[in-house]
């Protein structure tokens, strides 16, 4: 396994959409959503264990996961979980990451990721994975993976390549023209047909000197706010550096701040059975289905006329559901939620909504 291998495993999330089940305290990255054993983010680090050392993948995260964090992974070491003391987006997350990956390995090459995707086809990704870091070892680029789009679907990112730009190696890394954050039904139905667009995998891999000198230019104010304390890294003062740079930084994320910036972006056309779990409705999806397509994952659920529905409650609490169509039932021992698959969009206006009348109780 090359020692330059290095994983950064983004952690930090609330995991809003996925209200009732994930909470502000223990947001979805910490559950086994999917009924593997395994919690979401134990099943990133696994799969990155494959690719890189051990000892080489860093969980950046919210101080107030850290015990959450050391408990799920036991394999790592207590300075390989980096603590964001205020939430600022993807970009001052992997500013630090970077800051300390450098004082350890100048040489290092970087496999950044969610701590929450679901990966179906693990061989496929290990080795697209592995693709990558040759390619950033022998072009100065920043490379994304991209995955080919089945349906318009407008939760995702889209990245445009140029049809008539020369493709590299084997045709699958492509020049990127232009990135989308998530458009309109409509807008999302020319991407697909265009054929000129992938969906953002949200993965990213790069050298170390890449990404620094990307800041440089398109994030100086981070840059220079990270490297002015760059001697404190990997030192016992790191955390007081830590808690002096982040309030300072601007709540941006790498996508908007560098990605759609810099000129050396690359992406990989990739198919490794991948979704970014962001919805009850991405789930349902990857769950089996019953003779009506309904995706049930507790013991004790009784349904009567009901389709399409995705059912997700306590294996000790009997549910009785009828007359749903399309549907989204989450019961937790203080909660319950009932939505239409379509509107599950509002499931974050919902969560606000009870911040402000419920102080958090629910949250």
């Amino acid at each position: 396994m090359n020692r330059n291998n290095f994983c950064v495993i983004m952690a930090g999330g609330a995991g809003t959409r996925f209200w009732p089940m994930s909470r502000s305290s223990y947001p979805k990255q910490f559950i086994d959503i999917l009924g593997t054993g395994k919690t979401l983010l134990q099943q990133t680090f696994d799969r990155f264990a494959k690719i890189c050392p051990k000892e080489n993948i860093f969980i950046v995260t919210s101080s107030e996961y850290k015990e959450i964090t050391l408990k799920q992974l036991p394999e790592i070491k207590n300075d390989q979980v980096l603590l964001e003391p205020a939430r600022r987006n993807t970009a001052p997350c992997i500013a630090y990451a970077n800051f300390r990956i450098q004082k350890i390995n100048p040489n290092a090459k970087i496999v950044v990721a969610p701590s929450d995707h679901l990966i179906l086809n693990e061989q496929k990704f290990i080795e697209t994975i592995e693709k990558s870091f040759e390619f950033v070892s022998d072009n100065t680029s920043l490379l994304t993976l991209g995955i080919e789009p089945s349906r318009p679907d407008t939760g995702y990112g889209y990245i445009q390549i140029n049809k008539d730009t020369d493709k590299i190696g084997d045709g699958s890394i492509e020049k990127v023209k232009t990135f989308t954050e998530k458009p309109d039904l409509e807008m999302a139905k020319f991407f697909v047909e265009s054929g000129e667009f992938y969906w953002n995998a949200g993965i990213f891999i790069w050298s170390i000197q890449a990404i620094q000198k990307a800041f440089q230019v398109h994030l100086d104010d981070i840059y220079s706010s990270f490297s002015e304390k760059a001697e404190l890294f990997a030192t016992n003062e790191e955390s007081m550096a830590i808690a002096e740079i982040y309030p300072a930084c601007r709540n941006i994320s790498i996508d908007y701040g560098i990605m759609e910036k810099a000129s050396n972006v690359f992406v990989l056309g990739s198919e490794f059975g991948w979704s970014d779990l962001g919805t009850w409705t991405s789930l349902f999806e990857h769950i089996d289905k019953d003779e009506n397509n309904n995706a049930i994952t507790s013991k004790n659920v009784m349904i009567y006329d009901t389709q399409d529905t995705i059912i997700k409650a306590p294996n000790d609490k009997l549910v009785v559901v009828q007359g749903l169509r399309d549907y989204i039932v989450v019961d937790t021992d203080d909660a319950l939620l009932i939505c239409n698959k379509k509107e599950e969009q509002q499931i974050k206006l919902f969560v606000n909504d009870i911040k402000t009348q419920k102080k958090n109780k629910f949250i």
